[in-house]
């Protein structure tokens, strides 16, 4: 039986990740695996105040260094309250964006680097993921379906990160792609331009590719 796995989704603003990590949730459940569905910011009490702070469009200015050591916060928040005590309980832990996020995020679009991220993750000791599943989508699709996304449900006002200017997606399309480089064993890149049963067969192919599910049968 496969050790309980830490399972992160990753990509630009519209990717469809939350999707997908909702699917593979219910695969789980299918599957009789105990597990954990959450996410980043905001999977805790104290994370989902730091998710209003970080991600609404209140035109309050956020020094770059700043913005990491909130989400930093949080990462310590959710380490401790949710992912480490589940895993440590057998359970697998899905989570909707991790650290890789930051990096890509505000190392490369913010232009933080990655060295001081990586120094601070250390001295956090911030876990790595067993699996990081990248749904990789063009810029200006993921911004459409983002934005399509947050008026839909009336969360215009945390659309913080979709105001900002096309070249900082690219710069942070550009950062996954260089970070799925840096660690291609635990990296599996999805194409996210299809439909969500699409996406998510392939996403169930490179896990069972993985070994970390079982083929079924049926």
């Amino acid at each position: 039986m496969t050790p309980a796995q830490m399972i992160t989704f990753e990509g630009i603003e519209g990717c469809g990740k939350s999707v997908q990590a909702r699917l593979l949730s219910k695969e789980l459940t299918s599957r009789s695996i105990p597990h954990v569905l959450t996410r980043e910011p905001g999977g805790t009490k104290f994370g989902k105040s730091l998710r209003k702070i970080l991600l609404s469009n209140d035109k309050i200015e956020r020094d770059p260094i700043a913005e990491l050591l909130l989400y930093l916060a949080d990462r310590c928040q959710h380490l401790n309250q949710i992912v480490v005590p589940a895993l440590e309980r057998g359970e697998w832990v899905i989570s909707d964006r991790y650290h890789d996020a930051t990096l890509a995020y505000q190392g490369y679009a913010r232009k933080l680097g990655l060295k001081q991220i990586d120094s601070l993750s250390k001295n956090l000791s911030i876990r790595t993921p067993d699996v990081t599943i990248f749904i990789d989508i063009e810029v200006e699709l993921g911004l459409k379906r983002a934005r399509l996304r947050n008026t839909d449900q009336g969360e215009d006002y945390l659309g913080r990160f979709e105001a900002e200017k096309t070249s900082f997606h690219r710069a942070v399309r550009e950062g996954y792609q260089a970070l799925m480089e840096r660690d291609p064993a635990r990296f599996v890149r999805v194409n996210g331009s299809g439909t969500k049963l699409e996406i998510f067969s392939q996403i169930v192919d490179s896990l069972q590719k993985l070994d970390v599910l079982e083929k079924t049968t049926s």
